[in-house]
């Protein structure tokens, strides 16, 4: 969920009615046009018709304009790719959701690359050019705007063409798109008005009548600033002797403004000069709104401002039905210093008094914003009103806080200016400080922030009423989250269990968060029940309380719970509803959702549905630094080994650990690792093997390689410990994968009856989730099992359901035909053979080989075909019409 963002923002501002044509500039303009890609600099101080400029350019051609006023607000990287987004959608409403969802997605924006890579593909599909304007853009200071359009500028897609003015050259790559000829370019000396575009504004556009001789000074005295003729032709309207006005009128721009200023406002009727002085402190206005702030009747505020644009008062349209207005900034700038220096030159106020009064006018607009819904601008007056108690409540938001919804930076901004004072008499801005920085990913600044609030607390030395316990559980529940982020569990359920004590029952964004948190807690201790019970409690709750990411979050997290479980058709259904929740175009969590389908569609050997839910994963993963990456390199490997394509599993494997490595995500190393003991195995590496499933302790690998080397006993005394273990957790998928083992270990030991006991659990066990790839995966010697299972009649329609998993699915060819590697020429004698009465110093003789050639021939035999001894190989090879 977002903030509602300004619709006035994006409306081009419709061209005067008495506008000065200047077909010059805009002739230079279309030509920039010309150049694809392209960027159009107007770079000029105010008042010299930047914006008329555009507006009067773009309302002569046929293309798509989006258009976006820019102020200070819009420093904030969030909010500022969220209107230039929205700007966008004025023209093509579906653009831009893939970089939106990024964007609202919890925690600080990803990189740049990321956020606009997807953005400028769409653009670049366009078949028409497509004209972006950002007006005003010397309101930009921050270095995180800036890099965004120089990453767009750097990248801009044909169709795009740039047009950004200002009144100072801005901080991007002008002089590379210069030497490309990719830049456009009007200033100062292009702007001002000819002798002859001076005579059409002063007599056509502002109803003078004056000579050439007048037109002339005027010109050379402003120097073609329109600004300066503007303020002269009000001011000449007052003024009988035109030729001693011309003659006094000399002077800096500085000078010009102060006393033309003064000349227009002594001219305007005194409600006239009222209302322009106490509105001068709105960014933007309408009718309504000025009511509100000057307490005056309705209908007044529309007619003032219809009558001041009739009189050229520097009043600037936002919209064709001309309800929204803005003053001409530099006209504003001038009102506002005007506005101070009225209140505190008044004898009767004190300068506190004076504040006070320009204080109330931000308060009620601040009022009115808040009624409209519009809950940025009303935080905005505010706070410049001085109004801490409304700036709170605001942004503490109905349900979900301000700062959750792309309004992190102004709340952050706001907090940082308070002085210590302010915070600690109200201990609940040190935590609502600690949430926007956690929220912004400053995360070692929150520590400080909550132990400032507790001080504050403390020292009150008093019981905490209601509202101070309820401080004290956001407290903890942001202890609980910085925890998770630490992956510490006994610290989660502590501060979880804290947080739950303490805050208030009807606090259930916060307690929605913390049942989560406790959940996630429970779930790294490997208590599934609990965590399950946690995460149903937080659907719950959203279902009352409304949706919010954490409920996406539980869902997920009830999903990897239940396929842990083995419950698969469960985790499949819990998986299908968070891709639900996540959106259309999905949130970043989504990942995590395809992630947990593709091993879902991956164990009921749906290979081609596993695949696209990890291509869909993947292309979610790519865009953030996540171990989520890493998690599909895994998938992607076993399905590349379920391919019978190992080198490719070996690359996507060696991608996911450089990437453990490079971001320091080692803790999900052994995931990795596992898979790539399997690999090795596939290679015949059974020293690799051994030394990766030691390293990082992964008793189930360590049993395959044992398997593989034909040690039976030492698999199962591998696994024994390992089996009381997952029993004594009840952790059902771990004893699957011990069950499977020990059954292929007593096979290869010619413990037939045991092995057939152990496969019975095992298959008691899968049969609910619909298991096949845990078994086939394990390859012939699980064939040859499955078999026996079938001729004793255990599991019968089961078992027959996973052997059709040992069937054609590539190129015709059975996977049971298809070997972890082929058997070379020799190998293939030396399997021959071993089916033959010969020894093994016969066969070494007939072979020509020595005895340790044999050995070696025999023991890569044996890895290949999965099997560990002479008569297994020989039942294998006819199983799989290799003799």
């Amino acid at each position: 969920m977002t903030a509602r963002l300004l619709a006035t923002k994006l409306y081009i501002p419709p061209p005067r009615a008495r506008v000065v044509v200047r077909p010059r500039l805009t002739e230079r303009l279309n030509e920039g046009l010309k150049r694809r890609p392209s960027l159009t600099v107007i770079s000029a101080p105010a008042g010299f018709g930047k914006t008329t400029l555009v507006s009067e350019w773009i309302t002569g051609g046929e293309r798509p304009v989006a258009w976006l006023s820019l102020d200070d607000a819009d420093n904030d990287l969030a909010l500022f790719l969220a209107y230039f987004i929205a700007a966008l959608q004025t023209v093509a409403p579906s653009l831009g959701q893939e970089t939106l969802a990024l964007l609202h997605a919890p925690g600080p924006p990803p990189a740049t690359a990321v956020l606009l890579t997807p953005l400028l593909n769409e653009i670049a599909t366009f078949q028409d050019q497509l004209v972006v304007v950002l007006d005003d853009y010397h309101a930009i200071e921050t270095k995180a705007v800036d890099d965004v359009l120089t990453f767009v500028i750097e990248h801009l897609p044909p169709p795009l063409h740039l047009v950004v003015t200002t009144r100072e050259d801005p901080r991007l790559p002008l002089a590379r798109l210069r030497a490309r000829g990719q830049l456009t370019e009007l200033r100062a000396a292009d702007l001002r008005f000819t002798p002859a575009e001076a005579g059409d504004f002063l007599n056509a556009a502002m109803g003078l009548s004056l000579p050439a001789e007048h037109i002339a000074a005027l010109e050379q005295r402003t120097e073609g600033w329109i600004a300066g003729l503007q303020l002269a032709a009000l001011s000449m309207q007052g003024h009988q002797d035109i030729s001693g006005f011309i003659h006094a009128f000399t002077g800096s721009h500085h000078f010009v403004l102060d006393y033309l200023v003064e000349e227009v406002l002594q001219q305007q009727p005194e409600p006239t000069q009222s209302f322009l002085l106490h509105t001068s402190i709105l960014e933007r206005m309408c009718g309504p709104l000025c009511e509100a702030v000057l307490l005056t009747p309705p209908g007044s505020g529309q007619a003032t401002l219809e009558a001041i644009e009739r009189a050229n008062l520097f009043i600037v349209p936002l919209d064709s039905e001309r309800r929204w207005f803005r003053y001409h900034h530099l006209f504003a700038d001038l009102l506002r210093r005007r506005l101070g220096q009225r209140h505190g030159a008044d004898p009767v106020q004190e300068a506190g008094a004076a504040d006070q009064a320009v204080d109330a006018l931000h308060r009620r607009a601040s009022q009115w914003y808040e009624d409209q819904g519009l809950e940025l601008e009303a935080f905005h007056h505010a706070t410049t009103g001085q109004d801490i108690e409304r700036a709170e409540r605001l942004i503490e938001g109905k349900g979900i806080p301000l700062h959750y919804r792309v309004a992190a930076a102004p709340v952050l901004a706001w907090l940082k200016s308070l002085p210590t004072r302010v915070l600690n008499a109200r201990p609940a801005l040190w935590v609502t400080y600690a949430t926007t920085l956690m929220f912004s990913g400053q995360n070692t600044a929150v520590e400080e922030k909550l132990q400032a609030a507790e001080a504050v607390l403390g020292h009150r030395g008093i019981a905490p009423d209601e509202q101070n316990r309820d401080l004290i559980g956001r407290i903890a529940a942001l202890r609980a989250t910085a925890a998770v982020i630490q992956q510490d569990a006994q610290a989660i359920l502590t501060q979880s269990r804290r947080a739950l004590e303490y805050l208030n029952p009807d606090n259930l964004t916060i307690r929605t968060t913390t049942t989560w948190t406790l959940g996630y807690a429970y779930q790294l201790q490997g208590d599934r029940a609990a965590a399950s019970r946690a995460y149903r409690e937080v659907i719950a709750i959203s279902q009352s309380a409304g949706y919010s990411i954490y409920t996406l979050a539980a869902t997920l997290s009830l999903g990897q719970v239940q396929e842990a479980d083995n419950q698969l058709h469960a985790a499949a259904a819990s998986y299908r509803r968070a891709l639900e929740l996540a959106g259309d175009p999905p949130q970043r969590m989504a990942g995590e959702v395809q992630l947990g389908l593709a091993r879902v569609c991956y164990e009921w050997n749906d290979l081609a549905a596993a695949a696209q839910h990890a291509e869909q994963c993947a292309e979610l993963a790519r865009s953030m630094v996540v171990e989520t990456f890493a998690k599909y390199g895994v998938i992607l490997a076993r399905l590349k080994l379920a391919q019978g394509d190992v080198p490719a599993a070996v690359a996507a494997l060696a991608e996911a650990e450089a990437f453990l490595r490079r971001h320091n995500f080692m803790f999900r190393m052994p995931d990795v690792a596992a898979v790539q003991v399997l690999a090795l195995l596939r290679q015949g590496q059974l020293a690799a093997a051994t030394q990766l499933a030691e390293t990082h302790q992964l008793p189930l690998g360590r049993a395959r390689v044992l398997l593989a080397q034909g040690d039976p006993v030492a698999a199962l005394a591998v696994l024994a410990p390992l089996c009381q273990q997952v029993e004594a957790k009840d952790q059902p998928d771990g004893r699957l994968k011990v069950l499977v083992l020990q059954a292929l270990a007593l096979q290869a030991q010619g413990e037939t009856a045991p092995a057939l006991v152990a496969m019975g659990e095992a298959l008691a066990l899968a049969e609910p989730g619909g298991f096949i790839r845990t078994f086939v995966d394990e390859g012939p010697a699980m064939a040859s099992l499955l078999r026996e299972v079938e001729k004793r009649g255990i599991a019968q329609g089961y078992a027959a359901r996973i052997l059709a998993g040992f069937e054609p699915v590539e190129n015709g060819a059975p996977i049971t035909q298809r070997l972890s590697e082929p058997l070379s020429d020799r190998e293939r004698e030396v399997l021959s053979l071993l089916g033959s009465e010969l020894d093994g110093p016969a066969i070494a003789r007939e072979l020509n080989v020595s005895m340790n050639t044999l050995r070696t021939h025999t023991k890569n035999i044996y890895t290949k075909l999965g099997v560990n001894n002479r008569r297994a190989a020989v039942r294998q090879a006819e199983e799989l019409e290799l003799s």
